[in-house]
């Protein structure tokens, strides 16, 4: 009969279940010293340890929930004050203004368009014929600088 050797794989389990936890504990209190964020996710990259096994470890998941509500991020901007937000009046206006450019645009572009058709009519017009003009077209003429 073989002798019995199950302590020993009872002993190898505990020292596996110790080192595990040690690696835990050390990079929890690594991550808090450097300021890294702290969530189970992070902790067990950093352990090389799984979630499901933080939070089966009561005494780390409770430092794990009290270390990841003290780092909680601050949001990078502050909420306006209520007396420097922008009054429904003010944004209207805004919205008016940009409504009025976006039509003063538009009206040139229209008439841009037109000139520049006339223009290469012109110009196509002047190559059928063989007509070499020296000066500018007559609609180049017309757009000039305003």
């Amino acid at each position: 009969m073989r002798a019995d050797n199950s302590h020993l794989i009872v002993s190898a389990a505990r020292r596996r279940a110790a080192a595990t936890r040690r690696r835990a504990a050390s990079a929890l209190r690594r991550m808090d010293t450097t300021g890294v964020v702290i969530t189970f996710k992070t902790v067990a990259r950093e352990a090389g340890v799984s979630r499901s096994w933080l939070y089966n470890q009561p005494d780390l998941r409770v430092e794990i929930e009290r270390l990841r509500g003290r780092h909680r991020p601050v949001p990078a901007a502050r909420p306006v004050p209520e007396r420097q937000r922008s009054s429904d009046a003010s944004l209207l206006r805004r919205l008016e203004a940009a409504t009025e450019r976006n039509q003063r645009l538009e009206a040139e572009n229209r008439e841009l368009r037109q000139a520049l058709a006339l223009a290469l009519g012109e110009r196509r017009t002047a190559d059928i014929c063989g007509i070499h003009a020296t000066s500018k077209p007559p609609a180049a003429r017309a757009i000039g600088p305003r």
